[in-house]
């Protein structure tokens, strides 16, 4: 694997529905090395920190084979840096991932965490109010990293995968499960067991005290 695009977010207002909304999803590719912190990319713009950013959600990457997927979907190519990531990267395809997998950059090191769930932001960036509906039916949510090591990253590095060594709980499950309003309590322990994000457990813990509390 390969970085193909390094991508910082911008400041900019877009419209959904009757509101305006800022947003850090346009994303511009960068030809020069870019700081990477615990809590993500220097002089990255991220507007909804609740939704989005933090030590366990700071980088989102997005792979060139899910672009080249949507390009014979769509009809036509989109720019790396389309879906709000901060790194394309070649040959990587978010759905086979799992929590806890390790992407061993130059210097830095991430750690996967949680998929991109879509919301009306991504819509209104794609022009196309359905596209929520969509992208979750394409199952190829992209993966949401934590700052392991801190460092720096450009264009053309190469990316080494180390797998997690703990019980798999794939990206593409959290990505389903997400919408999964009846999962079982060994599902919901099985992600509680996993280093998911904190806004995944989060919300895993309340519908297993919700769980516990209904059967007892």
């Amino acid at each position: 694997m390969q970085i193909v695009s390094v991508n910082i977010g911008q400041n900019r207002t877009q419209q959904i529905g009757s509101k305006l909304e800022e947003t850090g999803i346009y994303k511009l590719p960068v030809t020069a090395s870019v700081q990477v912190t615990t809590l993500g990319m220097q002089a990255d713009y991220i507007a909804s920190t609740r939704h989005h950013g933090g030590p366990d959600q700071a980088i989102y990457i997005y792979g060139a084979s899910d672009y080249d997927w949507w390009a014979q979907e769509l009809g036509y190519k989109l720019a790396p840096g389309t879906f709000g990531e901060n790194l394309t990267i070649s040959d990587f395809e978010s759905a086979v991932f799992t929590i806890g997998d390790r992407l061993h950059l130059a210097s830095v090191i991430l750690e996967v965490s949680a998929p991109r769930i879509p919301c009306a932001t991504l819509a209104a960036r794609m022009g196309d109010p359905g596209f929520v509906k969509r992208y979750r039916q394409a199952e190829r949510p992209g993966c949401y990293c934590r700052v392991i090591q801190p460092g720096t990253v450009q264009t053309d590095e190469q990316v080494k995968l180390e797998k997690y060594q703990g019980e798999p709980l794939s990206i593409l499950q959290v990505f389903r499960d997400y919408y999964d309003n009846g999962k079982s309590e060994a599902s919901l322990r099985r992600h509680l067991n996993a280093p998911v994000a904190i806004r995944v457990r989060t919300a895993i813990e309340a519908e297993l005290q919700a769980l516990l509390a209904k059967s007892s």
